[in-house]
């Protein structure tokens, strides 16, 4: 198939169709770039007359962005994963396509997707049978098909190149970025309606997936009875995709499920520290999140975690209860350390850009165009 210019760069946007209230980190990563993007369009780094943008989507979406350069086509009957799979490869036949949260059509040759972590091969057990088998059908399909893969970390591009048998030239770590924090506004009733402003509390936000970790963590708790430390975990469970851990109640626990974007910006915000127990990650946004906040962060020593934050944060074991209290313990017993980190967490969270995201596919997309 021969491009013409302006060529024309269709963004799957299946992503719109989600509840906005529900948005996953994969959605979130979507709306963020599209943005970014757009924005480039505005500057002039990306040239209308040699590139047009167009979001492509389901017609029964759940919200619009505010867009000035990119547009949107409602397109087809189906929805989901058979309008991804069926309609979505004729609608964009004529252009090349930009997938950004794990899944696209598997049909379409002139493609670059976004595969945020292959935790689907590497912890199987998560998930349930169902998503986790098709998802690796599509992350094989994307393996043969896609011209170029992007990932979030040089760790979730060591996964793909492992998990997947695929050349690593063709995957391209290009990290997230934390602006759109700034942009949301606190909203305090969620202290105020959960008794937590007299509280000295520790956050964790995620979806309830055994590898994010709860049970340990509940279990870290056991060793800080000494303590006057609550935990608030933020997140809803998903029983279709994830086989959900048993977890044991405590009156030193706050389950909060869904939260507003406002109320989560006013928890990081009122948090002691911010905790991710999570056995497996590809970047880690909520803790970036936290960081950009002005929240310290202790953090698992795997997966991505490491790489992402450097010396901004504390490590633990993930597997040892008692090494995530004796962190716990640390900062709240040493002042000067937490402030250390506040410090630092506010150099760090600066190396990281929705723009800079953004310019960096927008050089994959153009050399892939291109050749």
């Amino acid at each position: 198939m021969t491009l013409q210019f302006p060529t024309k760069i269709y963004i799957n946007a299946r992503f719109l169709t989600q509840q906005k209230s529900r948005l996953t980190g994969v959605q979130r990563y979507a709306i963020q770039v599209v943005c970014a993007l757009d924005a480039l369009i505005e500057t002039g780094e990306i040239d209308k007359n040699k590139f047009s943008i167009t979001l492509i989507s389901p017609k029964l979406i759940q919200y619009t962005l505010p867009l000035r350069h990119i547009s949107l086509e409602k397109v087809g009957f189906l929805n989901g994963h058979l309008w991804e799979q069926i309609e979505l490869p004729f609608y964009s036949q004529n252009g090349f396509l930009l997938s950004l949260t794990n899944t696209a059509p598997i049909a379409s040759s002139v493609q670059i997707a976004t595969i945020h972590d292959v935790s689907v091969f590497a912890i199987p057990q998560a998930y349930s049978f169902t998503f986790r088998t098709w998802y690796k059908l599509i992350f094989i399909g994307l393996k043969r098909q896609a011209k170029a893969l992007i990932t979030v970390s040089h760790f979730s591009k060591n996964e793909i190149v492992k998990y997947l048998g695929i050349n690593s030239d063709k995957v391209h770590a290009i990290y997230e970025g934390k602006e759109h924090i700034y942009a949301i506004d606190s909203d305090i009733s969620v202290l105020q309606k959960n008794n937590l402003l007299d509280k000295r509390f520790i956050l964790l936000v995620s979806s309830m997936s055994p590898h994010k970790n709860f049970k340990t963590t509940l279990q870290a708790i056991e060793h800080l009875a000494d303590t006057e430390i609550y935990f608030v975990i933020v997140g809803i469970n998903y029983p279709k995709v994830f086989v959900p851990p048993k977890l044991q109640s405590s009156e030193k626990v706050m389950h909060l499920g869904f939260v507003s974007d406002s109320e989560l910006k006013a928890l990081y915000e009122h948090a002691f520290c911010f905790l991710h127990p999570t056995l497996y990650e590809g970047f880690g946004l909520p803790p970036l999140e936290a960081m950009t906040c002005g929240c310290p962060v202790i953090l698992s020593n795997v997966a991505a975690l490491p790489e992402i934050f450097g010396n901004a944060a504390l490590y633990f074991d993930p597997n040892d209860p008692k090494d995530i209290a004796s962190k716990v313990k640390q900062l709240i017993n040493n002042h000067q350390l937490r402030e250390e980190l506040l410090q630092k967490s506010k150099q760090h969270v600066e190396l990281f850009s929705w723009k800079k995201c953004a310019q960096d596919i927008y050089k994959v997309l153009e050399k892939e165009i291109v050749h």
